[in-house]
Formats: structure tokens, sequence, C-alpha cells
């Protein structure tokens, strides 16, 4: 938390989510923005995917504002960062509403991406993407806990003591055995924001009035972590939580101390599994720079339907791959312990048929544009419906 006084202009991260480092001033409306970033337990691989922040007195200024500090380390592999031209910030005026911010040049020598912008309100606040904090999540479960297709549980407790929510939607009502079982996991990782946003999405879909979405509650349980890493998302961090253990790593480590929300999450899929449940597909939904991808398990047996879920997600407006899809290797950095993501340490637990999606933060070319808050919540809406068609719940 800073508040930095420079000719009436002030920048302030003293709020949820919010994340900047020192700022200092290099000439009139002219500001150096450091990105604060975060490194793991072992302080490797730093990212700097995140930033957040109000200033005041703006109104009517011309501000330049140099977004700094940029490099970092991406499975023990350096990066010049994640912020460049091709994924620029939104701003806001009045903490709600989200623009994308346009005016920008990068310099990839530095690195460093200058931002223009005149405000045209006394406050106005800038983002890496638009960000979805646990305020909105909480809003979200008050709306849909009087819906009688949904209960909701705690599974566990984060590093700093912040519930973890578990949500069960499905038609009580329709007692099918041949009921298809599928479990989601939004917001691994802080930054990505745009998980949350296509969580919300996904859900408000599910609890809705559409035909097709009472037909998939009948076919299906959807078992849905909303937010994976409170604590990462209330301090503004990036992908580790308070321990510095990232959460989409260490799925082959067992330490309910040191990685609760790992244990949490692994323990209650386990627990459903040993109670006789099933899993149908389980998916964990991330958003990155340019790259728009599914990956499956590492095993072939799965390689059919990670065609057919590739296949439907491709009817969506907002998701292009980038790439065709991969059954992924056995970890993330082969002979490291600890580096197992969601989908491979499900696998090599009880060979779960669990997928990863990259959703796409730079220009859609489906879409002409980046992807905003709304995009994002559509594509969740699309993301259950093709879950629902591949695992072979509904017919398309």
């Amino acid at each position: 938390m800073f508040t930095l006084l420079l000719a009436a202009i002030t920048f302030h991260t003293d709020f949820e989510g919010g994340s900047l480092g020192k700022v200092q001033e290099i000439a009139r409306d002219h500001y150096r923005c450091p990105v604060k970033g975060e490194v793991d337990q072992d302080k490797r691989n730093r990212q700097a995917s995140w930033y957040y922040f109000r200033i005041d007195g703006a109104r009517g200024r011309s501000l330049t504002l140099d977004m700094t500090d940029l490099p970092g380390e991406y499975n023990y592999r350096p990066t010049r960062g994640s912020i460049t031209a091709e994924v620029l910030p939104f701003y806001s005026e009045d903490g709600k509403d989200w623009k994308q911010l346009t005016d920008a040049t990068y310099d990839a020598s530095v690195p460093l991406l200058r931002l223009r912008i005149t405000p045209k309100t006394d406050r106005v606040w800038i983002a890496h993407q638009p960000p979805y904090t646990t305020e909105n999540l909480r809003r979200l479960m008050t709306e849909i806990r009087s819906h009688r297709a949904v209960s909701t549980e705690v599974a566990g407790k984060t590093a700093g003591g912040r519930d973890i929510p578990l949500l069960t939607i499905t038609d009580g009502d329709t007692r099918d055995p041949a009921k298809k079982h599928i479990w989601i996991l939004f917001r691994q990782h802080a930054w990505e924001s745009g998980s949350s946003w296509a969580g919300e999405g996904a859900i408000r879909f599910l609890l809705s009035d559409d035909p097709q979405a009472a037909r998939i509650r009948r076919a299906t349980v959807f078992k849905i972590f909303p937010m994976c890493d409170p604590d990462g998302v209330v301090r503004g961090g990036v992908r580790f939580n308070a321990n510095g253990y990232d959460l989409n790593r260490n799925w082959d480590v067992a330490d309910p101390v040191k990685m609760p929300e790992i244990a949490a999450q692994r323990g209650a899929i386990l627990k459903w599994l040993d109670a006789g449940g099933r899993v149908n597909m389980l998916l964990t939904l991330h958003n990155d720079e340019n790259p728009q991808y599914v990956d499956g398990p590492p095993g072939p047996e799965y390689r059919d339907l990670l065609k057919r879920f590739e296949s439907e997600l491709q009817r969506s407006m907002y998701f292009e791959s980038t790439r065709p899809g991969n059954l992924q290797v056995s970890s993330t950095t082969v002979g490291k312990p600890g580096r197992m993501n969601v989908v491979q340490g499900l696998y090599r637990d009880r060979k779960i048929p669990a997928f990863l999606i990259e959703h796409r933060s730079a220009r859609h070319p489906k879409l002409g544009r980046q992807p905003n808050a709304e995009d994002r919540k559509n594509f969740g809406r699309d993301l259950v419906r093709a879950m629902a068609v591949a695992s072979g719940a509904i017919q398309n």
C-alpha cells in the first residue's frame, strides 16, 4: 500500500487486488511505474504479470505512465515478461466499468510499456485486465444461494485462513445414475482474472432459465471451484500462494501446511472418487497472453475426448486455437519434484481425464480486439456447453 504525492497527483494501491511498485516522477505528468511482481518459494520464476492501481487528481491531465520491471522467469527460463503491446491494460473511471486503454507503445529493448491517458474524471483505475475480486464472488454467491439447483460447501482454508468454496450444480429432481460428473477449477492463478469472469458466466448460465442449461442440469453434476486462490486475489498476487508455491504446480506434493489450497482441492476430488463418484471430465481454466489452446492428460486413452472437446470449443466466438491440442507430458519440469500441474498430478494419481485451457488475453482473431469481461462471461457459457457435449451428457 502506498500513496505518492506528486504535483497533486496521487497513486493508490490500498484496495483489494491493488499492486504496483514505487512510482517515480520523470517529468511533469510522466511517471515510472514498476510492476511489483512475485517470486516462488525458491526466489525463482519471478512473474510480473499483474498491476492494478488508482490515480487521484487526474482529471484533464495528459499522463504518461511507463510500466517497467517486466522481465522474469517461467519454468526456470528467462522471459521478457508478460506485459507487452499485445496485451494492453483496461481503465475505469468509476471502478466498475472497464474500457481498453489503446494509446500505448512498447520498447522491447528495455523492455517498457508506455501508456498515455487523459482522464475525464478526477479518479481513474488502471489494471492489466478487468479485475475480479473476492467481493465480486461474494455478490455472485449471494445472488445464487437460493437457487434450488446449487449447493455450496467449504472444501478447506487457504494459507491466509480464507474459505475455499466448492459449488455443486445439478437438477436434484433428476436421479439418473448415468449423469456425467464434471469438475472445473477457476482462478488457480490470482492474476488471471479472466478465469473468474468466465467462471461467473459459466455459473450464471448453468443456473439460468435457458432450455439448454436446464437440459445440462438434468444430465450432469457440475462441481466448481470458483476461486482457487482468494489470498492471491486479495493481495494483488500473480500465481503463488502466501508461502510462495505455484498453485498450478506442486500437484505431485502433499503438504497441507505450505500448500493448503492444493491439499483442499485435490482432497475434495479424491474424496469424491473414494465415495464412489466419477469424474468424466475435469478442467482448469487459465488466461494467457497470446496462446489459446486446450491440452489433455498424459494418457493416450483420452486423445479422442481431447479432440471432441477441442472441436466443440472451436464453435465458440470466443475460442480460436493458436495450436492443436496436445496430450501433456508427465511434468512441466521433468525430474524435479513439485512441478506437476493439476492435469499431470491427477492423471498420475487416478488417471483422471483432466484438461487445461489457456484463454487468450491479446487481440482475439474472431473478436478483432482484446476480450473484455463480458466476452469472458460469454466464453464461460460456451465452455460448459462444450464440456457437456464432449463428455456425452448432451448432444449439440
